[in-house]
């Protein structure tokens, strides 16, 4: 088995207060908050000269986290937040949630919005995505079983 475990997904974004506070309410824990810069980062991602803060987000049952960046410089080179949900590549992180009428009510208070509609998936789950005030695309299953 070459892969213990996943560790994180990673988010690129412009506001790192607005999306710890966004991740928050809809119930991750902040892990810690720092920057990264230097030759050894450059190395890793191949985007040398780097500057950019990262905090890290835990899921409430401690196996999953996000890691949210801000990049200081090189300037973003590319903006994907609004491709639809048939693009190659990234597209979103999906979470379960115990009411979804109650996480969409509290995230809407801070930009969320529903791409279309909440779904009834054959009795098992309610679903929909979401964009978040800068764009990000998230799934919200609420297990009706």
């Amino acid at each position: 088995m070459a892969v213990k475990r996943m560790d994180n997904v990673g988010i690129v974004v412009n506001d790192l207060d607005a999306a710890i506070e966004f991740f928050i309410e809809l119930g991750l824990t902040l892990e810690g908050r720092m920057p990264i810069e230097g030759e050894w980062a450059g190395r890793v991602t191949g985007v040398h000269g780097q500057r950019v803060e990262v905090a890290m987000m835990r899921t409430p049952d401690g196996h999953s986290r996000l890691e949210l960046s801000r990049f200081d410089s090189p300037a973003i080179s590319s903006d994907h937040r609004r491709a639809p949900v048939n693009s190659l590549g990234y597209l979103r992180v999906m979470f379960t949630v115990e009411d979804i009428d109650d996480t969409l009510a509290r995230l809407r208070k801070l930009g969320a919005s529903v791409v279309d509609e909440v779904v009834n998936y054959e009795n098992i789950y309610r679903l929909c995505y979401i964009r978040d005030a800068e764009g990000i695309l998230i799934g919200l299953a609420q297990e009706l079983r």
